[in-house]
């Protein structure tokens, strides 16, 4: 099964910077994964982030995040990075990691799509890791 794991919360001051990480498990191309970011606020829905697509770098970000945040993947590592600078008490949330993997040796094409991936739609979800943004 496909797994991705979350590491890199934390607290940090408005204004600083951290990076999360997500490392994938389970689907032996890692050229066939794209992978998301998404997060959820208390009392708030969850929204996506950002998401990359590793077998060309695309990369899809929210309006609210672009120039701020970066997404990018490590293949040797099977891991993808969200640095995220000029932090706002607005970031707050929990950040989630997840998965949607396209076999390539089945004709699909990895891809993010136009608006991030889709949630209902994915191979796997990680535990979760909590971005506090203090004012």
């Amino acid at each position: 099964d496909v797994q991705v794991v979350e590491s890199g919360g934390g607290l940090v001051q408005s204004g600083g910077s951290l990076r999360l990480s997500c490392t994938a498990s389970g689907h032996s191309t890692f050229d066939d994964y794209a992978i998301g970011w998404f997060r959820q606020a208390p009392g708030k829905d969850r929204e996506a982030v950002s998401c990359i697509s590793i077998i060309d770098g695309n990369t899809y970000y929210a309006d609210s995040m672009k120039g701020r945040f970066t997404i990018s993947s490590d293949k040797a590592k099977k891991t993808v990075f969200l640095q995220m600078n000029s932090l706002r008490p607005e970031d707050t949330a929990v950040y989630y990691c997840a998965a949607k993997v396209f076999p390539t040796n089945f004709g699909l094409r990895p891809t993010c799509g136009l608006s991030g991936l889709r949630p209902n739609h994915l191979d796997a979800w990680g535990q979760g890791t909590l971005v506090t943004v203090s004012s």
